[in-house]
């Protein structure tokens, strides 16, 4: 997955004007206690940070 991709289904899903700044405010443990965007910057792939989203946020089996 690319940093796109990520950044397009954050924005399906929270709606593009909240999107931004859920990823800077909402920490979430399984990314290190780190928000999206500190994970991403800290090198996490964009992958492994949509899992933990996914989790975060109870979407279904198929938006994996």
């Amino acid at each position: 997955m690319r940093h796109t991709e990520l950044w397009e289904r954050l924005d399906h899903h929270l709606g593009g004007a909240y999107a931004g700044s859920w990823a800077e405010q909402f920490v979430i443990g399984s990314l290190g206690h780190r928000t999206v965007r500190e994970a991403l910057d800290a090198g996490v792939p964009p992958q492994q940070v949509w899992r933990a989203v996914h989790e975060v946020l109870d979407l279904p089996a198929s938006e994996r």
